[in-house]
């Protein structure tokens, strides 16, 4: 028996799930899993105002008329256990996806499938430069006015697959992707001192230009049997850029000289890995994991650079990291009430390029020699989770995690090669009745690490040794979540989240300059409520509070002392967030559909001097998102109907940031308000 399946998505519903989350329930069900009618849909949809955060992804940034067509067409032969689909979707945007599939159940199956994947510049660009899109730029000498610029990139990608089952539980899975990305993004060159008037400093605007090829394989060997399960696999990727370097003609007379500037170099990485787990019984279950890695850069270095290197560093980087991985876990029932967990993750990054003198140095903190990036990490955890009368469980866990890095000679602020963090977790959780379950949970870790190496200058003089890098600082952290589950009445659902967490660096190592606390709260609420079987409704709102308070100064005039002015920073951002959907279908042949979201978001800069001259604090930046997605469904006939959709888009910020700026060449960028009406139309027929 030939029975042929589809399932039709309206196209606006496919872009409104790339646009935001609010649809993605909405958008094609993964390709094979279709067992309704053959379909297509086509349209047109308008755009009544440029939106480029609207279109950032998408192509529809641009006012105008956009073409939009889906079809997914699948046939399936129900005696032999055949598959054979052919699926479009955003065909007539720039963010297409096409997917041909053709598979036999629990013998083989391939596919080949395509997309594009666009990213256009959602700031503003007006500039003078020339030969952007390629790697030779013509730079002003001064400031000019320029012209205005639209930058993007494009990613299109092929992916290939293919599995074989084989006889006694084996089978074999290849994928193959292969990525070509054309464009230019957001670049600039510059160095300290000052600018043109009008200008910050001396950067000017150098777009990158791209032209890359991205290559991906990854070939699979699993096993399944009762009680054991095992993967070996090979994973590879190659990275090609067709442009070694940016060529510059004119500029700045400080920055004339910096020809040519190195772009992204090849590299290319392999990994073998076998992993697995096995029952020991009904009660105890083992995983494991091996993996190593080889990722190489050995292209040539970019020729003609204005500052010459030393001799004897050869051709190329001749760059090299071997990464080892071993993990092991387990986890067991002892008893009906008691579970128990422990698993160990070792990992070994071995930067093995050589450490060459590449510059004569000019500065204090740099010896002119490259720096290695090697880092092994050892993590651990243990976990008891029982079961207490009045149906309350308890759980506890620890956990430990130590990183060792490589140092390096002379540095620009402090530095330790060890830290190690310790965590315990306490969690009790019960579900008070049928429809009321609750967790409340309080994690504290307390990092450390070994003693502070002292930092020179390149004449061996002591450096300040006053900042401790905030990934490096003693830290303690609290963290306390309360999540709560509640079914009131059957068609209501009330879901309740709390986090905060607290972190505090100044308590150990007693330092004054750097990060001194954190502080984190997210609190959420989202409901779900269905009138009957053709109404339903939701809704949801969170508040996100993240703080960071630190110190600093202009400059170290001696070792440990610090410059006036010396002050503080207290950095905070804050939203507010809300949502609200409702489904519906009137009547037999009429379905609506209406989402709302909001987001109110505010970054704060509050500093005040601690020592000198007083200062002033940087702006505030409120930045607002606003989105309306509406849909209506109307059936023309038992297979056919048109759908209605309307977006409306509205982003809007005061950020000072890009309002300001000036590049010493007179390019400006800006990051502009927008407002969208998006209204879609499309015709849907679905067929046996």
């Amino acid at each position: 028996m030939d029975t042929r399946t589809f399932r039709v998505t309206g196209t606006l519903t496919a872009l409104l799930a790339i646009l935001g989350p609010a649809n993605a329930a909405e958008t094609l069900a993964p390709y094979g899993l279709n067992t309704e009618a053959n379909a297509a849909s086509v349209g047109l949809g308008y755009a009544d105002n440029d939106g480029r955060r609207f279109g950032e992804y998408n192509g529809v940034n641009k006012d105008g008329v956009y073409g939009l067509f889906d079809f997914n067409l699948v046939k399936r032969d129900d005696g032999t256990g055949t598959w054979l689909g052919l699926s479009g979707r955003n065909v007539g945007l720039d963010n297409r996806q096409l997917r041909f599939e053709h598979s036999r159940q629990g013998n083989w199956g391939y596919f080949i499938e395509f997309s594009q994947i666009p990213r256009y510049e959602p700031l503003s660009i007006t500039t003078a430069v020339g030969g952007i899109g390629t790697p030779s730029l013509t730079i002003p000498a001064a400031p000019t006015a320029g012209s205005a610029f639209d930058l993007k990139t494009r990613r299109d990608v092929l992916g290939l697959g293919f599995e074989k089952f084989i006889s006694g539980n084996w089978d074999l899975q290849v994928r193959f992707k292969n990525e070509e990305k054309d464009g230019s993004r957001v670049f600039a060159r510059g160095t300290t001192g000052a600018g043109p008037a009008g200008s910050f400093g001396q950067f000017e605007f150098t777009p990158e230009p791209i032209n890359s090829t991205t290559r991906q394989l990854d070939v699979k060997v699993n096993y399944a049997g009762a009680d054991f399960q095992v993967t070996g696999g090979y994973y590879g990727t190659m990275y090609n850029n067709r442009y070694s370097g940016i060529n510059f003609t004119g500029g700045l007379a400080g920055l004339s000289t910096f020809t040519p500037m190195a772009l992204p170099p090849d590299n290319q990485s392999h990994q073998l890995s076998f992993a697995g787990n096995y029952g020991f019984s009904e009660t105890t279950r083992g995983n494991f994991k091996v993996a190593y890695a080889r990722a190489t850069q050995e292209d040539a270095f970019v020729t003609g650079a204005s500052v010459p290197l030393s001799p004897g560093i050869g051709t190329n980087l001749q760059g090299r990291v071997d990464t080892t991985l071993v993990q092991a876990g387990i986890t067991s029932r002892p008893m009906p009430k008691l579970t128990l967990l422990a698993d160990v993750r070792y990992e070994d990054r071995n930067d093995k390029t050589p450490v060459l003198f590449y510059l004569t140095p000019a500065a204090s903190t740099t010896d002119g020699a490259n720096e290695p990036r090697s880092i092994r990490t050892t993590t651990g955890k243990l976990e008891a989770s029982y079961a207490l009368p009045n149906a309350f469980r308890l759980t506890g866990g620890i956990g430990y995690e130590e990183k060792h890095r490589n140092t390096s000679p002379v540095r620009i602020v402090s530095y330790r090669d060890t830290t190690d963090e310790m965590s315990y977790r306490v969690e009790l959780r019960r579900m008070m009745s049928d429809t009321l379950t609750g967790a409340l949970s309080y994690v504290h870790s307390d990092r450390d690490g070994s003693p502070w190496v002292t930092t020179t200058q390149t004449g061996g003089a002591l450096g300040s040794n006053l900042i401790a890098p905030i990934h490096l600082a003693d830290r303690k952290r609290d963290k306390v979540r309360l999540a709560v589950n509640w079914m009131p009445v059957d068609p209501l659902t009330l879901n309740f989240l709390v986090d905060e967490a607290r972190d505090d660096y100044s308590s150990r190592d007693g330092s004054t300059i750097g990060p001194m606390k954190g502080k984190g709260r997210n609190y959420s609420v989202d409901a779900g409520y269905s009138f009957n079987a053709q109404w339903q409704a939701t809704a949801w709102y969170s508040w996100n509070d993240t703080q960071a308070d630190q110190t600093t100064c202009v400059g170290a005039s001696a070792a440990g002392v610090c410059g006036a002015p010396t002050y503080s920073a207290k950095l905070r951002n804050v939203s507010d967030n809300f949502g609200v959907g409702l489904r519906g279908k009137p009547n037999s042949i009429f379905e609506i559909g209406a989402d709302l979201s909001y987001s109110d978001i505010k970054d704060e800069y509050v500093q005040q001097a601690l020592a000198g001259a007083p200062i002033t604090s940087l702006p505030s930046v409120t930045t607002k998102l606003t989105r309306l997605n509406l849909y209506g469904k109307y059936l023309l006939q038992k297979n056919a109907g048109v759908r209605l959709d309307y977006i409306y888009d509205r982003y809007s910020t005061d950020d000072w940031t890009w309002s300001t700026w000036m590049y010493a060449d007179g390019s400006r960028l800006r990051d502009p308000n927008q407002k969208v009406n998006f209204v879609g139309v499309s015709y849907y027929y679905k067929w046996q």
